[in-house]
C-alpha cells in the first residue's frame, strides 16, 4: 500500500465560509471609504489649483488648539496626526485579527503573503534609492512608494466594475495588513523626532491603563475615548509619531472569540470605527495633503528630479516586480500550489493594482521632506501620479480577465436554495443536496402542469369550429 501524501496547499484557494464573510464586510465598509477617498482627492486638486487656491492654503494652515498642551495644530496637521490615528487605530485591529484568527494564524500560510508583502516594500525602497544615487538626488525618501492603499485600491476596482474572486481580494488586503505594519514600525523609528521622556513614559502608563480596562472587560465608550484622547496626546508631544497611538491601542483588543460570541470585542469595535476610518478620516487626511500644483511644468518636474522619479518607479515598477517576484518564489520554495481557476497574469494584476500608494505614502513623504515643503508638494504629485499609471496599468490587466473573475465571483455568491450560505459551502452538506431535489421537483412538477396546460390549449384551438 502506497504511503499517503501530504496535501498540497493551494495558492489562493478558497477561504473558509467565516473569513469570507469577514472579508466581504470589511471591504464593503472600505470600497465605499475608497470611493470617498478618490472623490476628496480630485476636490483638493481642483481647489488647490483654480483661483481658490489661496483659500485652501489659509484653511489648512488654519491653527486651533489647546496650545498650553503643545496642540495648537493647523488643519493639515490635525489631519495627518489626529484623524490618521484613527485610520492606524483600524489597522491594529486589522493586523491582531489576522494574527490571532486570520490568514496570518498559521505561519505556513502566512509565509507565502508576508514574504510577497516585504519583497512589494523592498524592492520599491531600493528601486527609489538606485535612481536617486544614480541621479545625485535625496535617500530621505526611500520609504515613500513601500505602502499600498487599499481603499482607494478597491476605489479603482469599483470604478472599474471588476469582483474579484475573494481570494484575491483576500490576498490584496492581506498585503495591505502587512504593508500597514511595516509601514508603521518605519514611521515609528525612522521619523521619530527628539524623544520626550516624560510624555513618552506617560502615553506608556496610560496605555497600560487602556490594556488593564480592557482585560477586566470594563465597558464604556465614556471611559475610553477620554483615555485615548489622553494616549494620543501625550505619545505626540513625545515625539513619537501619534498615530501610532492608535495602533498600539488597536493591537490590545481581543479578537479571538470566546464559546457563545458571535463577534469578540475587536471585531465589533472594528464594525463600529471602520465606517468613521474609511467614510471621515481618511476622505479629510486626503482632502488637506492632496492639493498640490499639477500644472505642466510640475507634472514634468516629476519625471525630472530623481526624488520624485524615484517615487514613481518604485509605486509602478518596484511594487509590481517585488510583489509578483516575491510571490512566485515563495510558491515556488514552498511547494504550494496556484488555484486552478487562476492563472500568473492575475498575481501580476494584482501586484500592479497594489502600486496605488495613496494615504500612507503621503504621509511618509510629509514626514520625510518637512523641512522642504517645494520638495514635499513634489513627492506628493509624484505620489498622485504614480498611483494613477498603477491604477490605469491595473485596470487594464483585471479587465482583460474581467468574465473569468465575474464568473467565479457569480460561483461564490450563489445561494439557490436561499438559506444564506453559498452553494458552493455546502456541497458535503447532504441537507443542502436534498433541499434542491426539492426545489427542482417542485420546479418539474410545475412545468409537467403548463405542458398538459398549454397541450390542452393547442387542442382546443385545433378543434373545429
Amino acid at each position: 500500500m502506497p504511503a499517503p501524501t501530504a496535501t498540497t496547499r493551494k495558492f489562493l484557494g478558497r477561504l473558509s465560509l467565516p473569513e469570507r464573510n469577514y472579508l466581504a464586510d470589511a471591504l464593503r465598509t472600505e470600497t465605499v471609504g475608497g470611493v470617498l477617498l478618490l472623490v476628496a482627492a480630485v476636490v483638493a486638486l481642483i481647489w488647490a489649483n483654480t483661483p481658490l487656491s489661496d483659500s485652501y492654503e489659509s484653511v489648512s494652515d488654519f491653527h486651533f488648539g489647546p496650545g498650553a498642551l503643545g496642540l495648537d495644530l493647523s488643519v493639515q496637521h490635525w489631519a495627518a496626526d489626529g484623524l490618521l490615528a484613527v485610520f492606524f487605530f483600524v489597522a491594529g485591529i486589522e493586523l491582531k485579527r489576522e494574527l490571532v484568527a486570520g490568514e496570518l494564524r498559521d505561519p505556513k500560510a502566512a509565509a507565502l503573503p508576508v514574504i510577497a508583502a516585504l519583497s512589494g516594500m523592498a524592492v520599491p525602497a531600493l528601486v527609489y534609492v538606485l535612481v536617486n544615487v544614480v541621479g545625485g538626488g535625496s535617500l530621505d525618501g526611500w520609504a515613500v512608494p513601500v505602502a499600498t492603499d487599499i481603499a482607494f485600491a478597491l476605489a479603482v476596482l469599483a470604478v472599474i466594475g471588476t469582483s474579484l474572486p475573494s481570494a484575491l481580494r483576500a490576498f490584496l488586503l492581506t498585503l495591505a495588513v502587512v504593508d500597514d505594519l511595516f509601514a508603521i514600525l518605519i514611521i515609528a523609528v525612522f521619523f521619530t523626532s527628539d524623544l520626550n521622556f516624560v510624555a513618552f513614559g506617560g502615553a506608556v502608563a496610560a496605555l497600560v491603563v487602556f490594556w488593564l480596562l480592557l482585560r477586566k472587560e470594563v465597558r464604556g465608550w465614556y471611559v475610553y475615548v477620554p483615555l485615548a484622547l489622553v494616549i494620543w496626546g501625550l505619545m505626540y508631544n513625545s515625539g513619537v509619531h501619534a498615530t501610532i497611538a492608535g495602533v498600539a491601542m488597536g493591537l490590545m483588543l481581543r479578537c479571538r472569540r470566546k464559546e457563545g460570541e458571535e463577534h469578540s470585542p475587536g471585531e465589533h469595535i472594528e464594525h463600529r470605527v471602520r465606517p468613521l476610518s474609511a467614510g471621515l478620516a481618511v476622505p479629510l487626511f486626503a482632502l488637506f495633503s492632496a492639493g498640490v500644483p499639477v500644472s505642466g511644468g510640475a507634472l514634468g518636474q516629476v519625471f525630472a528630479r530623481p526624488e520624485t522619479l524615484g517615487v514613481v518607479l518604485g509605486l509602478v515598477v518596484g511594487k509590481a516586480v517585488g510583489i509578483f517576484g516575491g510571490t512566485w518564489l515563495a510558491v515556488r520554495f514552498t511547494r504550494a500550489e496556484l488555484n486552478d481557476d487562476l492563472a500568473w497574469p492575475d498575481v501580476f494584476a494584482l501586484a500592479s493594482l497594489a502600486g496605488i500608494g495613496f494615504t500612507v505614502s503621503l504621509l511618509i513623504g510629509e514626514l520625510a521632506f518637512s523641512s522642504d515643503q517645494a520638495l514635499t508638494d513634489e513627492v506628493k504629485a509624484a505620489v498622485l501620479t504614480g498611483s494613477l499609471i498603477a491604477a490605469v496599468i491595473s485596470g487594464i490587466l483585471l479587465k482583460l480577465r474581467v468574465r473569468t473573475y465575474r464568473a467565479l465571483y457569480e460561483d461564490e455568491e450563489r445561494d439557490e436554495d436561499l438559506d444564506g450560505i453559498p452553494d458552493i459551502y455546502e456541497q458535503d452538506d447532504p441537507a443542502y443536496h436534498l433541499r434542491m431535489a426539492a426545489l427542482y421537483e417542485a420546479k418539474a412538477a410545475e412545468h409537467r402542469r403548463l405542458a398538459e396546460h398549454a397541450g390542452a390549449a393547442r387542442d382546443n384551438g385545433d378543434s373545429p369550429a
